[in-house]
């Protein structure tokens, strides 16, 4: 069997250092760290799991609890992130999905506990306020993609819908567009109503009255069994007299539908009207022609920056309570002409 002396002869360091490399700890250059993962790879070493969590009292792995995110188009990326990041720092991931039942989340922390998880990252499927099921299960977190209503412990990670809405807002105002409408987002989700406070507020800014706006409701109701009324909205909002030069659409499926509308009332996009979106998911954006100019979620990010939080918390043994933003970029494509 090989060993970590075999290791640390092949790599010519100290085994110290080549336990540095495995842990995922600091203090190693990176030329040196990768010559002990080619000594590990080239002699096909594996480390001894249980005697390192025997002598580490940790057991180098981070825990993911999730509501539907695994099996989330949208969403995925945030899982890849933490993947990567622990790839790449020697961590392994275990991974549960709550099917968004508190009984079994608490069930899950329960779990991770007699794992002897090293921490947990708790992420949501959409933007959204929440309090982790942990019950009397104490195991430093982080929340990815929501924030907790009440507990002042959880450090937390989050897009900033508020930033991109603006972003877009400000893109269709600075090419002329005075008369703009906007189609919302179910309104149950934090991020439908940060953009929406984002899109009135920048148009204010601009000196835009009520009357220059055009605002309806696109989906309401239990998220996964909303009722849609974005067809019916945007042909309504497109057939009026002074209709909207712009859209702003809640977020890229929805625009599918406005497309479709604009289509349907015999206008051209973006000559007639200008169309934007948000989230950036690309089978739609991409797939759209014109191609759809959207702001991007930062989904693998919130997840690799997640992690790569999570691991500091853990080695600082101390939690503080705050709330971290990672921007959404405006991605510019087809969709939208100058007045």
């Amino acid at each position: 069997m090989v060993s970590i002396v075999s290791v640390a002869k092949a790599a010519g360091v100290s085994n110290k250092t080549v336990s540095r490399v495995i842990n995922g700890e600091p203090h190693v250059t990176e030329d040196t760290r990768e010559r002990v993962e080619k000594a590990i790879r080239d002699l096909g070493y594996i480390p001894n799991m249980a005697a390192r969590q025997i002598r580490s009292s940790r057991s180098n792995t981070f825990g993911i609890i999730t509501d539907y995110v695994s099996t989330t188009p949208y969403s995925v990326d945030i899982v890849r992130g933490i993947q990567d990041w622990a790839n790449r720092h020697g961590k392994s991931i275990l991974m549960a999905n709550t099917g968004g039942l508190p009984e079994r989340e608490a069930e899950i922390w329960k779990m991770f506990q007699s794992h002897r998880i090293d921490g947990v990252l708790y992420v949501t499927m959409y933007h959204r306020v929440v309090d982790p099921e942990a019950g009397d299960v104490s195991i430093p977190t982080v929340m990815i993609n929501c924030r907790p209503h009440t507990s002042e412990l959880l450090p937390s990670i989050e897009p900033d819908d508020f930033q991109g809405a603006r972003d877009l807002t400000r893109y269709l105002l600075e090419r002329g567009h005075r008369r703009i409408g906007y189609i919302r987002l179910n309104p149950i989700l934090l991020g439908a109503e940060l953009r929406l406070d984002a899109f009135r507020r920048t148009v204010k800014e601009f000196g835009l009255a009520e009357s220059d706006l055009s605002i309806r409701l696109g989906m309401e109701g239990p998220v996964g069994a909303e009722e849609n009324y974005v067809f019916a909205a945007a042909t309504e909002m497109l057939q009026q007299k002074d209709r909207p030069t712009a859209i702003m659409s809640g977020n890229d499926e929805m625009a599918i539908q406005i497309y479709i509308a604009a289509l349907t009332s015999g206008l051209r996009i973006p000559q007639d009207v200008s169309i934007v979106g948000f989230d950036d998911f690309r089978t739609v954006s991409l797939a759209l022609k014109p191609e759809l100019t959207t702001a991007a979620l930062p989904y693998y990010d919130l997840g690799f920056q997640g992690a790569e939080w999570l691991n500091s918390v853990i080695s600082e043994e101390m939690v503080r309570a705050s709330r971290r933003v990672i921007s959404c970029k405006l991605v510019e494509r087809a969709s939208v002409c100058a007045l």
